[in-house]
């Protein structure tokens, strides 16, 4: 016969559990915390893509190319144009056309890149509500647009001198400098909106090319003065008043305001960053 005694029944029983009290932090401290959050991110995503964006090579050799272009343009037309008096005020900013089509591919890579080589969905997963990440990538975009704008028009400078060309009367040059550089950062912040958009290298920047090349020259030529001025490249490009002997006339005498001309081309930027952004943030990160 045998017995169970209490020890034994009570041998087995787990120890009381014990519970630790963590004060909160006072609710001063815990709003001035929250408050920095949204700046804090911000500036870390902003530095990420930063490195990034210094780190990709195609970005090296569009920042070449816009130098290049710069500097053969204007030397070309101030060497082989002669039935027209030129100074380098006058062709330094003939290649920002060129220049804002190199930024607006610029921006498409900014994004088209990263979704290429996967590191996308590590940037969305670092940061769930995407927002930074969007604003990060138009500040950068901004950026370089901007550094591809001074640099094309740099060169163009250079190179209109170099053609043997006389300097010219500069009193408006800092105002056509500011309308170039409008140009070129909105073209760059349109190549990001259409990358978000499309998300594959090739097919973002073959639309761009095509449109540029191909369709805005048709609508110019052959559709009515109406049609022509809500053209995105050709419409910017007409704020730094640059007469053009392919200008159809009626087109050229329907010429807006340079204000006008900006908000115009300014509505196609802002239309797609903003369809861009929103697709990010409703999109899966693959």
């Amino acid at each position: 016969m045998t017995t169970t005694t209490a020890d034994s029944t009570t041998e087995h029983e787990e120890p009381p559990m014990t519970t630790t009290e963590v004060p909160l932090p006072p609710a001063h401290e815990a709003t001035s915390t929250t408050g920095a959050r949204p700046a804090g991110r911000l500036a870390a995503v902003l530095r990420s893509e930063r490195i990034k964006s210094t780190t990709v090579r195609a970005n090296k050799v569009l920042l070449a190319v816009s130098a290049i272009i710069g500097l053969l343009t204007s030397w070309a037309t101030a060497t082989f144009v002669t039935d027209e008096a030129l100074t380098a005020t006058d062709v330094f900013v003939y290649p920002t056309l060129l220049t804002a089509v190199l930024a607006a591919i610029a921006g498409i890579v900014l994004f088209t890149s990263e979704v290429h080589h996967g590191t996308l969905a590590g940037s969305l997963t670092a940061h769930p509500s995407r927002w930074p990440v969007v604003a990060a990538k138009t500040l950068v975009a901004a950026g370089f647009g901007l550094l591809l704008g001074v640099v094309g028009m740099a060169t163009g400078f250079v190179g209109a001198l170099a053609g043997g060309i006389g300097v010219g009367d500069t009193s408006g040059v800092m105002t056509t400098v500011l309308w170039g550089l409008l140009y070129t950062v909105g073209s760059a912040l349109l190549g990001l909106g259409v990358g978000m958009v499309v998300r594959h290298s090739a097919g973002a920047v073959s639309g761009v090319l095509v449109w540029w090349l191909v369709v805005e020259s048709l609508v110019v030529q052959f559709a009515p003065p109406e049609v022509v001025r809500f053209v995105p490249f050709d419409t910017g490009f007409r704020t730094l008043g640059i007469e053009s002997d392919f200008d159809v006339p009626e087109v050229a005498a329907a010429g807006l305001s340079n204000p006008l001309h900006a908000s115009i081309f300014w509505g196609y930027v802002v239309a797609a960053l903003a369809l861009g952004a929103a697709m990010l943030v409703r999109r899966d990160a693959d």
